[in-house]
């Protein structure tokens, strides 16, 4: 059987994949991606109108990824005529050190400030505040589906190629490159990307990755009860009363978004059940920590998070494939960075990501 032979192969197209091969494309290479589902599909974590863009971080590899990000959403421009980042700012309160968060962001030159809590609740009269908040301006979320969307065209526009509804059955290295066994012809490739999200660990066999924990996770919208403005949010809560800490977001035409981090059942991906998991938690929360939503108009979300045990990325390279994983839950606005970053590993066999996203 005849085997068609590429420069680079991007396995997995969700956003870490397609922001990958569109960093690739833009610097010359004419990267192919492979996705196993038809464009626009559900079945991953890439999906749905918008992704919160949360820059209340303190580690520098994480600081120095958004930074790295930002550059990369600023140059996609505004298809349609409106930025992918639409910057109605970020409020983080509860249990969480927000002076040390104020002052890492301040010294990158990003703007924070403390606000006490009868400020933050004029400013945002449908949320409660019991303590101080800390407020980024310059912060809010990232047009996921449109960007989906520009990131596919920019590629395609630059000689590179996505091949939707194109699995991959197995990878096999050999002495010129990455042999990929394919539905049709094989294809052969001098260097692999491998953004596979839940998938990864099953391509990956021969690689030796941290654990990888699929879950499923259902966020839900909720209906606002006035035409207040609505911010991005995250609130540290007490665990002994939450399951775990909430994040947020407004989206026009569906509601706010309000969901748990990171308390799904362990699934199979391809056996995803759909589920709703902790509703009566999360209906209990909007009651009591946010008066300016109906906590009964709950509509569910369903996708799935795919998690290293302690949240960070992977992002490294060996020999000659390259593995982005563990990026759920908090990945999606650093999607641009992430693809330059796999795709400094795929052009040159030296480079290395920031030390803590390295395999061990």
């Amino acid at each position: 059987m005849r085997s068609d032979a590429v420069g680079i192969a991007v396995i997995g197209g969700g956003v870490m994949g397609l922001a990958t091969a569109w960093e690739l494309a833009r610097r010359g290479h004419r990267p192919v991606l492979l996705e196993q589902f038809a464009r626009g599909h559900v079945q991953g974590a890439s999906h749905g109108a918008t992704r919160n863009f949360n820059n209340a971080y303190q580690d520098e590899h994480y600081l120095d990824l958004l930074v790295r990000a930002r550059e990369g959403w600023d140059a996609l421009g505004s298809p349609g005529g409106e930025p992918l980042l639409r910057m109605h700012g970020l409020v983080s309160h509860g249990d969480v050190d927000i002076a040390s968060v104020r002052s890492r962001l301040v010294e990158r030159g990003i703007p924070a400030e403390i606000l006490d809590a009868a400020e933050a609740r004029r400013r945002w009269p449908g949320m409660r505040f019991d303590d101080a908040a800390l407020w980024s301006s310059d912060a809010g979320v990232v047009r996921a589906s449109a960007a989906l969307v520009e990131l596919e065209r920019r590629i395609v526009a630059a000689g590179g190629e996505v091949r939707w509804e194109t699995p991959v059955r197995d990878i096999v290295e050999d002495a010129s490159g990455v042999a990929l066994a394919l539905p049709g012809a094989p294809l052969h490739a001098e260097t692999v990307v491998v953004t596979a999200g839940a998938w990864t660990g099953r391509l990956l066999g021969g690689i030796r990755l941290p654990r990888l924990r699929v879950t499923e996770e259902t966020p839900a919208h909720f209906t606002p009860l006035s035409d207040d403005a609505w911010p991005s949010f995250n609130h540290y809560v007490d665990t002994d009363r939450f399951p775990a800490t909430v994040y947020g977001m407004p989206t026009p035409g569906e509601g706010v978004k309000v969901g748990f981090h990171g308390v799904g059942d362990e699934v199979d991906p391809d056996a995803r059940p759909h589920r709703t998991t902790h509703a009566d938690a999360l209906a209990a929360y909007v009651r009591e920590w946010m008066p300016g939503l109906d906590a009964s108009s709950a509509a569910p979300i369903s996708c799935t998070y795919t998690s290293t045990d302690d949240g960070t990325f992977i992002l490294d390279r060996q020999d000659r494939i390259v593995v982005g994983a563990g990026f759920s839950g908090h990945g999606f606005k650093f999607a641009t960075g992430v693809g330059a970053v796999l795709a400094d590993l795929a052009l040159d066999a030296g480079a290395r990501a920031a030390e803590p996203f390295r395999l061990r």
